[in-house]
């Protein structure tokens, strides 16, 4: 038998048109790359994006188009998520902090048709741009006086002048839940990149998810500032929760230090907001070493690595700001747990609460999750024995773009799929979890992922060096930075700054190596792969030079 009920998809353009319809004066506000601020209301973004829609599409832009972004977080990029989206396109974020190379890969192996950038960008598009072939029209997100005249670049057309081609009769067009609406790419800490394709169900049931009271409890009383950037998975689903349930929505742009933010948050009287501990680093410094307080910052989400447990207890004891840990990842959409006390939790001491919150967290609804040991068999929920964890769920990924890699998934004895993580954790009897270690010999520095493999083939490069591993070393302020273990070749005199120098210009800048270190031998396991398990062991007690700055 089959149900009575309006058959209404799920479509991300359903979002903002509830916002424009019953939210319709709350604001967007954003800190423009021109340096002003800029504002206006739901209603208006959702006008201004069905008018892009209807440009974009008389410029060529077809039903499953990848329509790529280099831009920060501001009015202008949320315009395009929905005029993209909304139009039954897919809307391709990507991290500009990559080397140009991996930009112009991602851009050639999604076959993106446009791509929208900010000013900030203008440098790496005219590095790419002749490189990326697929790419039909280059969107210079400003008005057009402020395109440079010497650009470069074929087919470069401002947005303002773009926008100003559509029509505002553009009403948004009706398909399947399950039509691609964003492609994000993960970091490629194993060979290339891996593309994340979601589907409008699972980001507005994603977006729904993330506002519950045990989540991110977002709410129409709520004014939101996500730092975490719209290229970063969607900046965790904020620029659809937001206007899911009416929130003021603030925008930091490219001004993401200490200063900056807490001018923003004041001005604007933000009340919650969300990013990476390397981020909020800069902020509590910067209003530790002026006295400030904090008038309407109340709830922080932190996520990308693990916030330091003295961060936490600093924002509550000194700012009166709950932090909620929370874990989750690219083929997740990304969040998967969020940390937050039950009921039976706070009859606890507080030191016991504290200590709660420090773990990763508990699932929402729709993620489920398991450890398993390396057999596959499930292991016990005891907070103490550690093993793989599996998740699965509406909003994890089945396979990836174009299937790269093949079927990632492993099977249960009923058939179901779940997703590997590559995360070692363990889960206690009430379903919190806790993030152990890393399978994957990725380094995560300030919430971004570095490939080790990469820096080690570089490396290798050299003609002086014979074999070369890196490593992760903690460091106070990015979490871990890379540490650079190098064999030199029998003959051969190499310093430290000779190998560092050879980095110039095939990296993001950001990746290079804190400091090298040269040994005689690099430990080898039986089939030749190098046993960083003993490298870390060897160096565990190792203090990066740049930890003293």
């Amino acid at each position: 038998m089959q149900a009575l009920m309006m058959d209404q998809p799920l479509l991300i353009s359903s979002v903002l048109q509830h916002a424009a319809r019953h939210h319709a004066g709350v604001e967007i506000v954003s800190r423009r790359v021109e340096g002003d601020i800029h504002r206006y209301t739901y209603a208006q973004c959702e006008a201004r994006a069905r008018q892009l829609a209807s440009a974009l599409q008389m410029h060529g832009m077809q039903s499953g188009d990848r329509i790529a972004t280099l831009a920060w977080n501001g009015y202008r990029h949320m315009e395009i998520y929905y005029a993209v989206g909304g139009s039954g396109s897919v809307i391709h974020t990507i991290n500009p902090r990559l080397h140009p190379d991996q930009i112009a890969w991602i851009v050639n192996h999604a076959e993106d048709r446009m791509m929208a950038f900010d000013a900030t960008f203008l440098p790496i598009v005219q590095a790419i741009a002749k490189r990326c072939p697929t790419v039909s029209k280059w969107i210079f997100m400003a008005a057009a006086d402020r395109i440079p005249a010497d650009h470069g670049i074929e087919n470069l057309v401002s947005y303002e002048d773009l926008l100003a081609q559509g029509s505002q009769a553009f009403t948004w067009p009706t398909f399947d839940e399950t039509t691609a609406v964003g492609l994000c790419y993960t970091s490629g800490t194993t060979g290339n990149p891996k593309g994340a394709l979601y589907s409008h169900r699972s980001s507005v049931l994603h977006a729904y998810a993330a506002a519950l009271p045990d989540a991110m409890a977002a709410s129409a009383r709520d004014c939101i500032l996500p730092v975490v950037p719209m290229f970063h998975v969607n900046a965790w689903g904020l620029p659809y929760t937001c206007p899911l349930v009416g929130a003021k929505l603030v925008m930091p742009g490219p001004a993401l230090d200490g200063k900056s933010l807490y001018d923003l948050f004041e001005a604007e009287a933000v009340t919650y907001s969300a990013g990476v501990p390397t981020v909020w680093l800069g902020l509590l410094q910067y209003v530790q070493q002026n006295n400030l307080k904090f008038s309407t910052f109340r709830r922080t989400v932190i996520g990308g690595s693990a916030c330091p447990p003295a961060m936490i207890k600093t924002f509550n004891d000194q700012f009166d700001v709950d932090v909620i840990h929370a874990w989750g990842m690219t083929e997740m959409s990304p969040l998967g747990t969020l940390c937050r006390l039950q009921n039976k939790h706070l009859a606890l001491p507080h030191e016991a609460q504290r200590k709660l919150l420090e773990k990763q967290g508990h699932v929402v609804y729709g993620v489920d999750m398991k450890i398993v040991d390396d057999d596959g068999k499930e292991i016990a929920w005891d907070g103490k024995t550690y093993g793989n964890l599996l998740v699965r769920g509406p909003w994890v990924v089945k396979s990836y773009f174009r299937a790269d890699g093949g079927d990632p998934l492993v099977y249960d004895e009923q058939g179901r799929g779940w997703f590997p993580t590559g995360d070692v954790a363990t889960i206690d009897e009430d379903g919190y979890m806790q993030i152990t270690d890393r399978s994957k010999d990725v380094i995560k520095s300030g919430g971004e992922w570095i490939s080790s493999i990469d820096l080690e083939n570089l490396a290798m490069a050299h003609p002086a060096v014979a074999n070369a591993a890196v490593i992760g070393v903690a460091h106070p302020k990015w979490d871990e930075r890379p540490l650079l273990v190098v064999v030199k070749k029998p003959g051969q005199e190499v310093g430290r700054e000779q190998i560092l120098s050879f980095y110039e210009g095939k990296i993001a800048k950001w990746w290079t190596p804190d400091d090298v270190q040269f040994v005689e031998a690099i430990p080898l396991g039986a089939t030749g792969k190098i046993l960083k398990t003993k490298l870390r062991e060897a160096f565990k007690d190792y203090r990066l030079p740049s930890a003293d700055v």
